[in-house]
């Protein structure tokens, strides 16, 4: 039995991002990621201005007059949410905990792919795969993978991407669109980073939280990592430890989107202490321009 407050929850989510998705995104979310291609439609009386390279001259000469060839978009794409549950997800500092702006993302980003008649799948994973939900169509099921997100309780507290990827790249071989979303603290994961995003479209979603990138001055602070327990204690007064910290977080963080480029993975960088609405417009926007 699904708790009540679950429930309330899931559709709280869905009143909120489907608003946003009819407001703003359903048509950037569509220009974003075209279809994989054209495929026939249907056969028509020529008209002034069609391309005559359209003409179906079988239908012509067997009608004697002119016909062309109408093609849409082949628009139906599977999207896959590949979803961090590690323990440093239930760090936050501001507004949301990493995991709940990560849940709150992904909810928008499935109720736009369905508006677009396209399917969403989903990979929970932790120091291992936890939960996998294969692609479908249709509100029953995008609610589904909502509810697993919110609902489910990791066995495990570490990361391993790698691993995620890898059975990604197993159970799904049909090219899909791709959105990783983590705070990507985690082993190295390039090789199977570089093998998926030869087959699919990937995209890096990193949730950060301002308080993992500058330490206030605070005074002698334990500093606990969720994923190990282990426990650190250091004296945030130091000002040569701030700055120390922050240059090493910020060149990791650097490292880490010169490995999305030469993949050519693209990233949405996501904050708790802002909205993430506007990053993925932004991105969308960008995308659409790109392609």
């Amino acid at each position: 039995m699904i708790p009540k407050e679950i429930i309330q929850k899931v559709r709280h989510i869905e009143i909120k991002t489907k608003s946003i998705v009819n407001s703003i995104l359903s048509g950037e979310y569509h220009s974003a990621f075209k279809g994989r291609g054209m495929e026939f439609s249907e056969v028509r009386a020529y008209a002034e201005g069609d391309d005559i390279r359209n003409i179906d001259w079988n239908v012509t000469a067997r009608i004697g007059e002119p016909y062309v060839k109408k093609h849409i978009e082949e628009r139906e794409l599977t999207v896959m949410l590949v979803v961090d549950a590690s323990a440093s997800g239930n760090f936050g500092s501001v507004n949301k905990l990493k995991g709940e702006m990560a849940v709150e993302l992904c909810a928008l980003i499935a109720f736009s792919a369905i508006k677009n008649n396209d399917r969403v799948g989903l990979v929970i994973f932790s120091s291992g795969v936890e939960r996998f939900i294969p692609p479908k169509k249709g509100r029953n099921h995008v609610l589904r993978v909502i509810r697993e997100l919110l609902y489910f309780e990791p066995e495990k507290k570490g990361t391993d991407i790698a691993q995620a990827l890898s059975f990604l790249n197993r159970v799904q071989t049909k090219s899909s669109v791709v959105f990783l979303v983590s705070d990507f603290i985690a082993p190295p994961f390039e090789k199977p980073l570089r093998v998926i995003s030869r087959h699919h479209d990937v995209i890096a979603v990193t949730v950060r939280d301002p308080r993992e990138e500058q330490l206030p001055a605070l005074g002698f602070v334990e500093l606990e990592d969720s994923e190990t327990g282990e426990i650190t204690l250091i004296d945030t007064n130091d000002s040569n430890l701030r700055n120390h910290f922050q240059k090493e977080k910020q060149h990791k963080k650097q490292q880490l989107s010169s490995l999305f480029r030469s993949m050519g993975v693209d990233e949405i960088s996501v904050s708790t202490e802002t909205d993430f609405i506007e990053p993925l417009v932004s991105f969308f926007k960008k995308r659409e321009r790109k392609h």
